[in-house]
């Protein structure tokens, strides 16, 4: 079961937008709004996240954040397998507590 740390992971999309003018913030809000719709919960403000089963339903994934995506700006996928993830730090504060990521979704794990 050791191999489930490499299998399963998150898929984070990190984006800079546009904002300028109306049509650009109503761009930049449609696709967070696609997002949210699509599974993904909001890390930060710009980076979103998704728990992902395998590597290659994160191929699947990565094609529909590309007939979403608006005309301008730049928007960065990048799979973070479960290994790594449970490995970063989430820093809160100063002095600085360590707060652990979040967990994958228990029907995830059922997979």
């Amino acid at each position: 079961m050791e191999n489930i740390n490499y299998k399963m992971g998150w898929i984070m999309v990190a984006f800079d937008l546009p904002v300028q003018t109306k049509e650009q913030r109503k761009s930049a809000t449609k696709f967070r709004d696609w997002l949210l719709d699509d599974g993904y919960q909001m890390m930060q403000f710009s980076v979103y996240i998704r728990p992902c089963v395998t590597y290659a339903r994160m191929e699947t994934h990565i094609r529909r954040v590309k007939t979403a995506i608006p005309e301008e700006g730049e928007v960065r996928v990048i799979f973070i397998t479960k290994a790594q993830w449970e490995r970063s730090y989430i820093l809160r504060g100063r002095p600085s507590s360590h707060v652990p990521p979040e967990s994958l979704p228990e029907q995830i794990l059922l997979w």
